[in-house]
């Protein structure tokens, strides 16, 4: 038997131990001057750089998970086309997201329901086998079916009470949506958010006012009312005493437009709230929805024609109408692979952040087809 030289071995195991931590070394100083090279000409009140987490993307797929629909009355795979645009919440020490997922069936390409997926790390998640919120045989069907329920943002209350806005669509008409949840599970259904003369207009993307406080994001009053940005073209905002009944801001007997699109700019086309808005020392941060014109000179020509990228505005705290300022450019837009291809091209969509761990999390629909994370250490 040879013998062994220990010191040789030992020798080449510094040497190649020396060589990794170099290698990850170089890996994190590239990684953190990519970083601030994406982050250079932001403003001080924007949060970032959210990193993309190019390892785990995407985080969350579409299945073959099958429940039994009540409305059909037989097995449907509610989950099979894609899964996209969800809320996030940590709750019992974990994150759960909240995601919009498809099936191949019905006459509008597919019903929406709301799955519950749960992880640990906010990479790595475990789906619930059956959506929790979903189109049902109640009040409420004419609104929801057959096109289904869509884009949930959601915020607690101090109690632990959840409350969570969605779209409804019915095939011709998006509609603002409400419900509520003591455990994520089981819903209750309030209806629509507007109402009066906007019953039956299209709304959708309602971001609610709220404010951090430890890993949980609580629904905050100002001057004594709870506040909620919402649209897709404009940005309208809303009020309510107990987040249930909500008032829009109106002039001149429409909505009041608290933020426009911007020639020339990625949001060229359309703006549309992210997650909830963030009451902070700044002001009001909402991360939020831009869309590049498809054609035309207004559009932004270094994005592609109708790509969605990601923005951030500042709104007064004082006065949640006010806005004070907002980003010169995207933080957030299609690069990869999944992110330029699927259902609709050409879509980063945010729309669930929190906050875990010492860091935020914010999870977004890729291409309408598949959900991804970028995450943020202040």
């Amino acid at each position: 038997m040879r013998k062994t030289n220990t010191n040789r071995i030992t020798g080449c195991f510094s040497v190649l131990l020396f060589l990794v931590l170099v290698a990850s070394c170089a890996e994190r100083t590239r990684s953190t001057s990519e970083a601030a090279t994406t982050w250079s000409g932001h403003k001080h009140w924007e949060m970032g750089p959210f990193l993309k987490q190019h390892g785990a993307n995407p985080v969350l797929a579409a299945g073959d998970l099958e429940f039994v629909c009540p409305i059909l009355q037989k097995p449907v795979k509610w989950e099979e086309k894609d899964v996209f645009n969800p809320a996030a919440v940590v709750r019992d020490g974990a994150i759960h997201l909240l995601y919009r997922a498809e099936d191949f069936l019905g006459s509008n390409n597919g019903t929406s329901r709301i799955g519950l997926a749960i992880s640990g790390d906010g990479l790595n998640f475990d789906k619930l086998p059956e959506p929790v919120f979903y189109p049902e045989n109640d009040r409420l069907k004419p609104l929801e079916w057959d096109g289904g329920v869509e884009d949930p943002r959601i915020v607690e209350t101090e109690e632990g009470r959840y409350f969570m806005t969605y779209t409804s669509y019915d095939g011709k008409v998006a509609r603002l949506m409400l419900a509520s949840s003591d455990d994520l599970k089981h819903w209750t259904k309030y209806g629509r958010v507007l109402n009066g003369p906007y019953r039956d207009t299209w709304s959708k993307a309602g971001a609610i006012v709220a404010e951090q406080e430890g890993d949980r994001i609580l629904a905050k009053k100002i001057h004594g009312k709870y506040w909620m940005y919402f649209g897709d073209t404009d940005l309208f905002l809303a009020h309510s005493e107990d987040l249930v009944q909500w008032i829009p801001l109106e002039e001149n007997g429409t909505l009041q437009s608290v933020m426009k699109p911007r020639p020339g700019y990625f949001d060229s086309r359309l703006v549309e709230s992210g997650p909830y808005a963030l009451l902070r020392e700044e002001g009001i941060v909402l991360l939020y929805n831009g869309m590049n014109l498809d054609e035309g000179q207004e559009r932004d020509p270094s994005l592609p024609p109708g790509a969605y990228s990601a923005g951030q505005a500042l709104f007064a705290a004082e006065d949640p109408s006010r806005l004070i300022d907002r980003s010169e450019t995207y933080f957030m837009t299609p690069e990869e692979p999944y992110e330029i291809e699927g259902q609709v091209n050409l879509v980063c969509f945010i729309e669930g952040m929190v906050p875990y761990q010492g860091k935020w999390f914010l999870y977004y629909g890729t291409a309408d087809s598949k959900i991804a994370v970028a995450v943020y250490e202040e």
